[in-house]
């Protein structure tokens, strides 16, 4: 091998699903990854909250700390692997202190490195320290490395993409068997693919965690992340793909982020979007994950993989574990650390717009609409109601195209719209994303 071939040791914090694949995969492919390391890499010492618990790995032989604070102060460690998850408690203590002492961290946890990106950046740049993420975003998709490496020459306008497996399921099947929501939902619970409190994926937040780490990268500082615009997917009905099926779209849980001025700021958001049936992200289905670049000299680009799971969150984890062995170690955000960027406020984003209401069926409804649109400034593309009511006066849905207009004049109309007698609930307002 050459050089130096002492082990690098890792120290573990966290063992479920993630933490034991880590352990897995490095036994079961021990050889191949020293040799492109450049020297062997073993499992030093571990920390979880259960020692008794059968993970399916032999940890004989390896130091617990019941405390996994204490990893970081284990002079026997050269590597602190953070698997525990959440943006605050043991983790961001663990990963914190360990970056204090100038001890390299390779971590999964999107959370903290939206929230607190900016701070550990700081803590990394004065030890020298490295931190390294890949896992954090898409699992095993190499979303990280494209962005802060494959295109480090390149000024790229946008980033993005599919980043929940969970939604893209729900949605994808929502669309090809026409049930709803809280039906599908229950099914992806029984399946695995939701937990038993969906609320972190269906709500958008896990996808918008990924979102901001790609915008950090993308932009060369991290993103503020209380400014990303985030909606998730709990108002989609299985009248909204019926209507963008026949309209030409596709529903996807769709985050991105892309210059919006001069002044530094950016524009981020993650929510349900209307995709063309022709674009590459329609065709992600199920539970795979997408991310999605532009920049002014590649141009536009796709790669796609499975989002998570043991195996390929695994692999990332220990392809920086690799990149270290080799002594190769980045900025956190590919540049020196700054302040956060700034997102622009949601009512300055521009686009079309699909609106969904459900409408008492009765004479008249349609022109009341028409005049709300009409006193926002917003022009009417396309229109398309579904049958009629049972009853006379019953509900129908009503969906509707915009041309370009202001975001804010669309919050405008909904507001408008939901004052309405013959409006009924909430009406849904989806953004049509052109890629």
């Amino acid at each position: 091998m050459g050089g130096d071939i002492s082990p690098l040791r890792l120290g573990i914090a966290g063992l479920g699903t993630v933490g034991a694949g880590v352990v897995t995969l490095l036994r079961e492919n021990a050889a191949a990854i020293a040799a492109r390391a450049g020297r062997p890499v073993e499992v030093a010492a571990v920390s979880a909250r259960d020692r008794t618990r059968d993970r399916g790995v032999d940890l004989s032989g390896v130091r617990w700390h019941d405390d996994a604070l204490d990893l970081a102060a284990d002079d026997g460690v050269d590597v602190v692997l953070e698997l525990i998850g959440g943006a605050e408690g043991t983790a961001r203590a663990l990963v914190e202190a360990a970056l204090a002492r100038g001890r390299d961290v390779v971590t999964a946890n999107k959370a903290l490195l939206a929230v607190h990106g900016a701070r550990l950046a700081r803590l990394a740049g004065e030890s020298g320290a490295a931190l390294l993420f890949e896992a954090s975003v898409a699992g095993g998709i190499p979303a990280i490395k494209l962005v802060r490496e494959g295109l480090a020459a390149d000024r790229l306008l946008r980033v993005g993409g599919i980043l929940n497996g969970t939604c893209n399921y729900i949605l994808t099947t929502m669309r090809d068997t026409g049930r709803d929501f809280d039906d599908v939902l229950a099914e992806a619970q029984a399946l695995g693919y939701a937990e038993a409190d969906p609320s972190v994926d269906v709500d958008g937040w896990d996808a918008a965690h990924k979102l901001a780490i790609l915008a950090g990268l993308a932009f060369g500082r991290p993103v503020s992340f209380d400014g990303v615009f985030v909606e998730g997917i709990r108002g989609v009905q299985a009248c909204d793909q019926h209507f963008a099926r026949e309209m030409g779209y596709r529903i996807k849980l769709l985050g991105m982020a892309r210059r919006a001025g001069e002044d530094g700021a950016i524009e981020a958001f993650m929510r349900p979007c209307l995709v063309a049936q022709d674009s590459p992200l329609a065709h992600v289905d199920g539970v795979f994950n997408a991310v999605v670049t532009e920049g002014a000299f590649s141009g536009p680009m796709m790669i796609e993989g499975r989002g998570a799971g043991a195996g390929p969150t695994a692999s990332a984890v220990l392809a920086d574990v690799v990149d270290l062995a080799r002594g190769k170690a980045l900025q956190v955000w590919g540049v020196a650390p700054g302040a956060p960027a700034a997102c622009a406020p949601r009512s300055t984003l521009r686009g079309e717009y699909y609106l969904r209401v459900l409408v008492r069926d009765r004479p008249g409804v349609v022109a009341e609409i028409a005049a709300a649109l009409r006193d926002t400034g917003v022009s009417l593309r396309a229109l398309s109601q579904h049958g009629a009511a049972r009853d006379p006066g019953g509900a129908v849905p009503l969906a509707l195209l915009t041309h370009e207009t202001a975001e804010a004049a669309m919050i405008a109309v909904v507001e408008v719209l939901a004052t309405l007698d013959s409006v009924i609930g909430a009406p849904l307002l989806l953004k049509i994303e052109m890629l």
